[in-house]
């Protein structure tokens, strides 16, 4: 493999929010779906790394990863709100505990999963969109030294700019 995944949404199976929801399949990857009453904070869509065939009848849709190389994964979707679905990615060690956890609420996200990492899924959770076009999930692996290097950079900015904007005691 060159490092690169393109992960789309192939399957109508329990894994879907489907109550409510209209899904049309318009070609491969691309979905449109719908529905007026989705709650936010729903998951609406699930792809796992390592599933259990005889239980949830599906296979793994997601690439191996590992702890020690970082990943750009992106998003190719259309919404009705802007920001109105984001992403969370859930790491899992050997025995199925959690290890962490990412948020994804732009169109992009860089990270690293934890050492422990045995399995993760990601998951698509609505925050207020009701209908959307998916097309597609594109994760690439990336230089796991530029993206320490950014995120200190980042972690030294965001410490300035704290010490910039002292909050003032309240004295009354």
């Amino acid at each position: 493999m060159d490092g690169r995944w393109i992960i789309n949404w192939t399957e109508y199976t329990a894994n879907s929010y489907l109550y409510g929801s209209r899904i049309q399949f318009i070609d491969r990857g691309h979905v449109h779906f719908i529905n007026e009453l989705l709650p936010p904070g729903t998951v609406v869509k699930t792809w796992y790394s390592r599933t259990n065939y005889q239980a949830m009848r599906i296979e793994p849709t997601l690439p191996m990863i590992d702890g020690e190389s970082a990943y750009l994964l992106q998003s190719r979707m259309e919404m009705d709100l802007d920001r109105g679905m984001y992403f969370k990615i859930v790491f899992y060690g050997k025995n199925g505990e959690k290890e962490g956890q990412a948020f994804m609420r732009d169109r992009e996200l860089e990270f690293m999963c934890p050492l422990k990492t045995y399995a993760y899924e990601i998951q698509l959770i609505a925050a207020g969109a009701h209908e959307f076009h998916f097309h597609d999930l594109r994760l690439r692996e990336i230089d796991a030294a530029d993206y320490m290097r950014r995120k200190k950079e980042e972690k030294e900015k965001g410490e300035r700019t704290k010490k910039r904007h002292v909050p003032r005691k309240d004295t009354t």
